[in-house]
C-alpha cells in the first residue's frame, strides 16, 4: 500500500491524448490565457487610472479581475505545458495548484454575491448609496471573501491531501481538482464528501440567495419605475454582472453538487474548461462591452496615450 508520503507525483491525462490535436490546442488554449491575462490586467489598469471609476462598484469588479487572473494562472500553464510534453505534476505542486484554484474560485463567488448587493442598493436605494456601499463596507466585504476562500480552500487540500493514492497516480482530469483526486484514492473518501458537499452546498446557497433576493428586488423596483430612461439604465448596470453569474453557477453547481458516482470525467472537463478558463476570460469582455463608464474610461485612457505618442514624436 503505497500511501501520501510515498507519493512524489501525479500524471495527469489532460483533456485529450489525441496526438494531431496537440498542437491547436496548445496554440487555442495559449491565445485564451493570454487574452485572460492581458483583458483582467487591463481592466485592473484602467480602473486604477481613472478616478471616475474609483467607486464601490469598481473596486469589486477590479477584485473581480484580480482573483480571474490568480486562478486562471493556476491552471492554465501546466495545462498548456501538457500538450506538448508528458503532463507530470509533483505531490506538493498538485497541491499547491488545488489551493489556488479552489481558494479563488470561492473568493469569486463571494464577490458576485458583494456586487449583487451592491447593485440593490445603487438601484433601490439610490439616495442611501454613499452612506451605505462606503469604501469601508466594501473592504470589509473584500476581505470577507478572501479570508473565506483561503480558509476553506486550506480545509479542502488537507483532507484531500491526506489521504492514500495507492491504486494509481494517474488523474483523469487536466489539473488537480478535488473529485479526480477523490476517485484515485484508496482511503474511505465519505468524510471528504461530506465536506465537499456541505462547503460548496454553503457557498452556493448563500451567495445565490443574496444574489436571487437582491435581482428579486431590482427587479420589482424596475417594474415601478415610470422613466422607460431609468428602466434601461437599471437593467444595463445589472446585466453583465446577471450573464457572468449564470455561466459562473451553473458549472460550478454541476461540477460540485453531485455524488463522486455520478460524475462523468470527460463531462467534468468540459465544465472545468469553462469555470478555469472562459469564464475568466469573458468576464472583462462581458464587463467592458456591455458598460458604457467603462468604454468611457478606455477612450479617455487611449486618447491620452495617443496624445502623449505625438508629443513623443
Amino acid at each position: 500500500m503505497q500511501n501520501t508520503s510515498e507519493m512524489t507525483q501525479f500524471i495527469l491525462l489532460g483533456l485529450t491524448d489525441a496526438p494531431e490535436l496537440q498542437v491547436p490546442l496548445f496554440i487555442i488554449f495559449t491565445l485564451i490565457y493570454l487574452t485572460t491575462l492581458l483583458g483582467n490586467l487591463g481592466m485592473i489598469m484602467l480602473i486604477l487610472l481613472d478616478s471616475r471609476l474609483h467607486t464601490p462598484m469598481y473596486i469589486f469588479l477590479s477584485n473581480l479581475s484580480l482573483v480571474d487572473c490568480v486562478y486562471a494562472s493556476a491552471v492554465a500553464p501546466k495545462v498548456i505545458e501538457g500538450f506538448l510534453t508528458e503532463h507530470k505534476i509533483m505531490y506538493n505542486e498538485c497541491a499547491a495548484q488545488m489551493f489556488f484554484f479552489i481558494a479563488f474560485a470561492i473568493i469569486e463567488v463571494f464577490l458576485l454575491a458583494s456586487m449583487a448587493f451592491d447593485r440593490y442598493v445603487a438601484v433601490c436605494k439610490p439616495l442611501h448609496y454613499s452612506t451605505t456601499m462606503t469604501t469601508t463596507k466594501c473592504t470589509l466585504l473584500v476581505a470577507g471573501s478572501y479570508i473565506s476562500g483561503l480558509l476553506q480552500s486550506s480545509i479542502h487540500v488537507v483532507f484531500t491531501f491526506h489521504l492514500s493514492f495507492c491504486h494509481s497516480n494517474v488523474i483523469n482530469h487536466f489539473f488537480c481538482d478535488i473529485p479526480p483526486l477523490l476517485a484515485i484514492s484508496c482511503s474511505d473518501i465519505y468524510i471528504n464528501e461530506i465536506i465537499l458537499f456541505m462547503l460548496a452546498g454553503f457557498n452556493v446557497t448563500l451567495t445565490l440567495l443574496v444574489i436571487l433576493s437582491s435581482y428579486l428586488l431590482i427587479f420589482v423596483a424596475i417594474l415601478r419605475m415610470r422613466s422607460a430612461e431609468g428602466r434601461k439604465k437599471a437593467i444595463s448596470t445589472c446585466s453583465s454582472h446577471l450573464t457572468t453569474v449564470s455561466i459562473f453557477y451553473g458549472t460550478i453547481i454541476f461540477m460540485y453538487l453531485q455524488p463522486s458516482t455520478s460524475h462523468s470525467m470527460d463531462t467534468d472537463k468540459v465544465a472545468s474548461v469553462f469555470y478555469t478558463m472562459i469564464i475568466p476570460m469573458l468576464n472583462p469582455l462581458v464587463y467592458s462591452l456591455r458598460n458604457k463608464e467603462v468604454k468611457n474610461a478606455f477612450k479617455k485612457v487611449a486618447v491620452k496615450a495617443l496624445s502623449s505618442l505625438q508629443l513623443v514624436n
